[in-house]
């Protein structure tokens, strides 16, 4: 190449530049606004509210003997392809009301790992562990970015009714994948906002749609979506990739 020619392409590349828009900040992740339902924490995810987290001192709801008939929680886990050596997590996992039925699924060669972010559900957990004589549950103290899994090592993790508690789903839904085997799944049991008639606080329920947009940024696929339950979707993924 002659300089004269060098200099035309050098000086073409430069207005190139000159011309084109500077790249700016990425947009945030999550928005905040100030007017918002008082249910929620005024932090938004792709267009929705995040709720708050019921606390501790509400495990008398959780535990309510109405829930089995008002929720079909007796139907749920029968829906799950839980087998015996399977490891599995029980995030948001409470007073342990899912933890227990699905430490006898899996049997003494399996395992639940029951996640929560508050001491005091986990101490419940263990009081009832020690009083039941279960040996197949491990209680994890979470954050609210990381649930503390083993990368790599989960068959299925369950979320009955937390997700839409996340302060960080994003975040929180990386390090999930990161825990899964290859194909493992990831469960919503999420309470159906496309239903009025469910009589749950808005900012705690969610739409399928808006649970698998979220999920879209993940290797997940969706794989399918049960609505059986009175008043909750269980939407299924799949880990896709390593």
């Amino acid at each position: 190449m002659t300089a004269p020619r060098s200099a035309a392409c050098l000086a073409a590349l430069l207005l190139l530049a000159a011309a084109a828009p500077a790249a700016g900040p990425p947009a945030p992740r999550y928005e905040y606004r100030r007017v918002h339902d008082p249910d929620g924490i005024g932090k938004f995810y792709m267009g929705r509210e995040i709720a708050w987290v019921m606390g501790h001192q509400g495990i008398g709801w959780l535990d309510r003997p109405e829930r089995v008939k008002e929720e079909r929680t007796d139907k749920l886990l029968k829906a799950l392809p839980l087998r015996p050596g399977m490891v599995v997590a029980d995030i948001g996992a409470g007073s342990g009301y899912f933890t227990f039925p699905m430490a006898g699924m899996v049997g003494p060669r399996g395992k639940v790992l029951a996640v929560d972010i508050q001491k005091e559900m986990l101490a419940v957990i263990r009081q009832r562990m020690k009083a039941r004589k279960i040996s197949n549950v491990e209680p994890v103290l979470g954050t609210v970015t990381d649930p503390k899994l083993p990368a790599g090592k989960v068959d299925l993790i369950l979320m009955v009714d937390v997700y839409h508690e996340f302060s960080h789903p994003y975040e929180m839904t990386e390090a999930m994948v990161r825990a899964l085997k290859p194909g493992g799944l990831l469960v919503f049991v999420e309470y159906r906002l496309e239903d009025p008639t469910v009589p749950i606080k808005l900012v705690h329920k969610m739409t399928q749609a808006q649970v698998k947009k979220e999920m879209a940024p993940h290797p997940l696929r969706h794989v399918k979506t049960l609505d059986f339950l009175p008043w909750q979707h269980v939407i299924l993924f799949e880990k896709t990739g390593r």
